[in-house]
């Protein structure tokens, strides 16, 4: 009896309530999916070290699963409390007729199960169907083997959904019995009837909290922004977030009193149509609203920034690497180390390997019985300088201390490293980037890290000039001009200065770099190559001689493609799961709302109220609930995305515009998905039968 009873329920309510049912159903799905990725046979046919670097993606991704399934048991909990709510009558003439307030509770544990068990089997089919796509996706960023496909069905990621989500049916399942053993008979009965009391907010209290508050958070604003210099500690980041989050709090505390008094105020649009009736309508929630409004605006602005940032930081790694990494291989080895024998000492080098350290990358490679040029189709070799006599201090001249002010955190007595103009110029002819010229009193720097360019380029207008092994020179531009050195997916080059040959004594040469392409374009020949050298540490000459140490772009390449995918899939479940979240939370509060609200659209019926008037007031209530969050969320996150391109430059964000485009894209079909479903479930809710 009371299973039938239960079925009846389900099949009654899923008409009206389908975003909940929506919703868990894609929790599963989503969850599955991502937990998946490793079962992907797609995945298997790797090399070792992208198969540890998927390794530790999973790792990562479990450790996040952990807390989504934290942000979903909320969703459950909450979306529970509403479908309670809803049915508060129903369970009143239970109590009525006769029925215990036990069975009730086995009723919902009932119905609870069976919505457990229904969503967990169409979100572990829809999460199966998704993860094949999902595949692709991978092995595009690991360019796996992509010939031996089959579909695959992951046991564990299974499992891991199983037990997850039992866990938070159970935990819906005690919340409802709680609910229900307190419960009330009149209380159940009468509870459609009761409205939340309505507290007109002194308007003037309201103007004054609204302007602190917007006050509070253009503060916060600028400290993540123009003041970032003034943290000076990573935990002082925490002291903008708490005042962004108190700041929208009590916006939307004084927002919600503000529209009403100025709409109020207005008396052509207040009473134009049923503006009034959407109003009182929306006031007359406005308590429980403001703390949920909040957390759902803020839950959306981390949404934004971080769907923003993962996608900005792999489209920027993905594209510096053809930039950044041109050639095969890089080769550097220390030399003339005992200049500098305490510092080498204290690092951890022996004695033997500082006093041999006059011999070049390819000198090295012959000690080890190892001739790196056969390998090699073209090479070249660079030379970089370094003196006590020539640090950051001496470069920026008059400007030293203004920067200083500005940028107090810079290691100043950091030795430069200075190149000469014909090395510089055969490394950018293998490179394929911009050569240079100079006068014999000239000197440049090139450089590509934005923040350190910003800082010498304020010495560089300034014309400063350097004293150098006895010769002043003095700058040919008055900017850093683009270029680098080391290979990488970043942009690391702080500074070179190149000048003129004569300039450069012989006797401070600090690195050997040996820059080249190998005689071979097959990936698993390029990858013997290099097993080949890093199997030389293993040489019996390793703890006398320094092994050059190997930039490759192979290594370079699987390094970011790691990183960028972990980003990135961490980034979009992230962001899909806190989306989907706040999207639903809102949706259940409205679809909630309206089911309260049926008697009084009833009433405008009655009164000669036309339909397509009706469904207007309808559209705009729903759509201010939806609205007011995200248009606080976008101007949070202008500043929020302005704070990580600051700390996103050294990857790059020059991608940053395609990101937001697919970040709004994600948001108007999800978010906006959501509200077309809210509006259309709550239209058939007041529907006249």
């Amino acid at each position: 009896m009371l299973f039938k009873l239960s079925i009846k329920n389900i099949t009654k309510s899923i008409k009206d309530y389908a975003i909940y049912f929506f919703t868990l159903i894609l929790g599963v799905a989503i969850f599955y999916v991502f937990n998946a990725l490793d079962s992907q046979t797609v995945m298997l046919n790797v090399s070792k070290s992208t198969q540890e670097l998927i390794e530790l993606m999973m790792t990562m991704l479990s450790g996040v699963s952990v807390f989504i399934s934290l942000i979903l048991g909320f969703l459950i909990i909450y979306a529970s409390r509403f479908l309670m709510k809803r049915r508060n009558k129903e369970f009143g003439i239970y109590l009525t007729l006769g029925m215990s307030k036990r069975k009730i509770s086995l009723i919902l544990f009932l119905e609870t199960l069976i919505i457990g068990f229904f969503s967990l089997i169409v979100g572990l089919g829809l999460g199966f169907v998704l993860s094949q796509f999902m595949s692709i996706l991978v092995a595009n960023m690991f360019e796996a083997d992509f010939t031996r496909f089959e579909f695959i069905f992951s046991v564990k990621a299974s499992i891991k959904c199983l037990v997850y989500f039992g866990i938070m049916y159970l935990l819906v399942m005690i919340f409802n019995t709680i609910s229900v053993s307190k419960c009330k008979l009149l209380d159940l009965l009468h509870a459609n009837k009761k409205s939340e009391e309505v507290k007109l907010k002194n308007s003037w209290l309201c103007v004054i909290m609204f302007i602190i508050s917007c006050g509070v958070l253009g503060y916060a604003y600028y400290l993540v922004t123009g003041g970032i210099d003034k943290l000076n500690d990573a935990k002082e980041i925490l002291i903008p977030i708490a005042l962004g989050c108190i700041s929208t709090f009590f916006i939307f505390w004084s927002l919600s009193g503000l529209l009403l008094k100025m709409v109020k105020s207005m008396k052509k649009l207040y009473y134009k149509g049923l503006n009034s009736f959407t109003l009182r309508q929306f006031s007359s929630k406005i308590n429980t609203t403001v703390f949920s409004t909040t957390i759902i605006c803020l839950m959306l602005f981390v949404t934004i920034c971080v769907l923003s940032a993962c996608l900005t930081l792999k489209n920027s790694m993905n594209a510096n690497i053809k930039e950044l990494a041109p050639v095969d291989a890089m080769f550097t080895v220390n030399m003339n180390m005992d200049k500098y024998y305490d510092y080498y000492k204290n690092s951890g080098y022996t004695d033997n390997q500082i006093n041999n350290s006059n011999y070049s990358a390819i000198e090295t490679f012959k000690i080890f019985n190892y001739d790196i040029t056969d390998n090699l189709e073209e090479y070249v070799e660079a030379n970089t300088y370094a003196t006590p006599d020539l640090t950051l201090n001496h470069t920026l001249g008059s400007k030293l201390d203004t920067i200083r002010q500005s940028f107090p955190f810079l290691r100043y007595d950091t030795m430069e490293t200075i190149m000469k103009i014909s090395d510089y110029n055969k490394v950018a002819k293998l490179y394929g980037i911009k050569e240079y010229s100079l006068n014999s009193d000239q000197y440049l720097i090139v450089a590509d890290f934005k923040s350190m360019v910003e800082v010498r380029n304020m010495a560089l207008e300034n014309k400063e000039s350097i004293n150098l092994f006895g010769y002043t020179l003095k700058p040919k531009y008055n900017s850093c001009q683009d270029g680098f050195l080391e290979m990488s997916s970043q942009h690391i080059n702080t500074g070179i200065i190149v000048v003129p040959d004569k300039v450069v004594d012989e006797d401070y040469l600090y690195h050997n770099h040996l820059i080249g392409n190998y005689n071979t374009t097959d990936k698993e020949e390029i990858q013997k190559i290099e097993d080949n050298i890093n199997e030389l540490s293993n040489d019996s000459n390793a703890s006398d001689y320094l092994l050059p140490s190997g930039s490759t772009k192979l290594s370079i390449k699987e390094a970011t493609v790691g990183l960028s995918a972990m980003v990135t899939f961490i980034g979009l479940y992230l962001g899909i799961i806190f989306l989907i979240s706040s999207a639903a939370i809102l949706a259940l509060k409205e679809l909630s709302e309206s089911s309260d609200n049926k008697e009084r659209f009833r009433m405008l019926r009655r009164i000669g109220t036309d339909e397509k008037l009706i469904n207007k007031a309808l559209f705009r209530q729903i759509a201010i609930f939806f609205l007011l969050p995200l248009i606080l969320a976008l101007i949070h996150s202008i500043f929020g995305i302005i704070f990580a391109v600051n700390i996103l430059e050294v990857f790059g964000n020059e991608k940053l515009l395609p990101s937001i485009v697919m970040t709004a894209i994600f948001i108007v079909i999800i978010y906006g998905g959501y509200f077309l479903i809210t509006y259309f479930c709550s239209k058939n809710i007041i529907k006249e039968r």
